[in-house]
């Protein structure tokens, strides 16, 4: 087994690390000053011969042996560096100090420096946001475990992250489903998300407005009251506890509200809730933590602090990677398949825009054949559109380095119907007779021809 030879200048510093305590595969030795007049430190055993080439040798060092130097001073890490490299050349050397710089630093092929302290403090600091989040779990708790029924409140059609976050709420009071549903005023529909409840086993109830007046307590999560707009039910104006990660909003009273906007996701703040708590998680719940935080920040990529990335590291060890797959590849139903071949028969990307018309659909099949669709070589923007009862629906994807998907869509269907969306996707929805009165047919060509030179000119900004 691979050892590490820590070398200590000094009593104090060596005291310092025996405090710390030795790791199993750790060798600790140190090299006394002349100021040292206390005894040798816990633990420790002298360099016999003082820091030189032939003490290093005696250490009888073995091929993947690492040196780690713990000293404040220039001189001494010069002399231990050339020490070490004359009797052990291959040996990795790391150099722990909080006053040396680069450029006390000798040369060697493999030397890393970090802080002492500092790492100390980090993990102090570490664990005093775990006492914080724990101090709001208390808060948490004592507000809502006398109350029979509490409705966790979602925004409507919730997301990967608010459905993960009331999920963990839920394990983090220690309650099922009957005392703590999640409720939500419109339906999941994404097909991501409808996946992610079914394959987690996760309901979510619609409710209307009033339903509220059912529960004695209740908790927002990924979302505050006044995104309700105008409809906002009095019932929410002054609620019990607010959990989300986007700017705070006025207008409304909580007991308690946890807002932190500099976080990714919400689901980083219920993760940090349960490492506090010490509550289990299980691959469900990980799983769906995991999710949250992958898809609000894009996989690490977009508005991403460090607390996202730890609470993704510390998720990924309790998640389950077969759960995940079926939460983000969805099954498309046989008709779905069907209309997709037909699609694909006649598909071609031109200009960068890869447009698929798939006739008449199930919604939640357009959506999952635009995702298809980017895969197409050369495409930097995927349409796959579809007929939705009395409406031509069409769902759009990009990049993302490009022009707003949301704002095309805009334009795109500007006097013709709705749409919107974000940068990199995107809905628009026609309603067929108004498609009709403007562009005449409604067969698979026309669709595709006249999407395409809308799309062609939303995306280049012209009129």
């Amino acid at each position: 087994m691979a050892r590490r030879i820590i070398l200590c200048d000094g009593a104090a510093l060596a005291r310092l690390w025996s405090r710390v305590g030795a790791g199993e595969t750790e060798e600790l030795t140190w090299v006394p000053r002349e100021s040292d007049a206390r005894a040798r430190p816990p633990g420790f055993r002298t360099l016999p011969g003082g820091l030189s080439a032939d003490a290093i040798q005696k250490l009888d060092t073995k091929e993947g042996d690492g040196f780690a130097i713990v000293t404040e001073d220039g001189p001494f890490v010069r002399s231990a560096v050339s020490a070490i490299a004359a009797a052990a050349p291959h040996a990795p050397i790391l150099v722990l100090s909080d006053k040396l710089s680069a450029g006390d630093l000798p040369e060697h092929p493999c030397l890393r420096h970090t802080g002492l302290r500092s790492l100390l403090r980090d993990d102090a600091d570490q664990e005093f946001e775990h006492l914080s989040d724990l101090r709001r779990v208390v808060q948490i708790r004592s507000l809502l475990e006398k109350r029979a029924r509490v409705g966790i409140l979602l925004q409507p059609d919730p997301d990967p992250d608010g459905i993960a976050c009331g999920y963990a709420l839920r394990a983090l009071l220690g309650r099922k489903r009957s005392t703590a549903p999640l409720v939500s005023f419109g339906e999941v529909h994404r097909p991501e998300n409808r996946a992610m409840v079914q394959a987690l086993d996760i309901e979510v109830r619609t409710i209307g407005p009033s339903d509220l007046d059912e529960f004695d307590g209740i908790a927002l999560v990924d979302v505050q009251p006044t995104v309700f707009g105008d409809n906002m039910p009095a019932r929410v104006r002054s609620i019990d506890v607010v959990i989300d990660h986007h700017p705070e909003r006025a207008g409304y009273d909580a007991v308690m509200a946890d807002i932190r906007p500099s976080y990714g996701a919400t689901a980083t703040i219920l993760t940090g809730y349960l490492r506090a708590a010490g509550i289990e998680i299980g691959p469900k719940l990980g799983t769906a933590l995991l999710y949250g935080i992958k898809s609000d920040t894009q996989l690490l990529g977009r508005d991403t602090s460090r607390p996202d990335i730890d609470a993704f590291a510390f998720l990924h060890t309790y998640h389950s990677p077969a759960l995940l797959r079926r939460i983000e590849r969805p099954a498309l139903p046989t008709e779905g398949l069907r209309a997709l071949g037909r699609a694909l028969s006649h598909t071609r990307v031109e200009d960068g825009l890869h447009i698929l018309v798939l006739g008449r659909v199930r919604e939640d099949v357009i959506p999952q054949v635009a995702d298809m669709g980017m895969q197409a070589e050369g495409a930097e923007w995927a349409v796959a559109a579809g007929i939705v009862n009395s409406d031509l629906v069409f769902s759009v994807r990009n990049v993302g380095h490009v022009r707003s998907a949301g704002e095309v869509v805009r334009a795109v269907v500007e006097g013709l119907g709705v749409g919107g969306g974000h940068r990199s996707m995107a809905k628009g929805i026609i309603p067929i007779k108004t498609f009709r009165k403007a562009h005449g047919g409604l067969d698979r060509k026309r669709v595709r021809d006249v999407l395409h030179v809308a799309f062609m000119r939303a995306i280049r900004g012209e009129p």
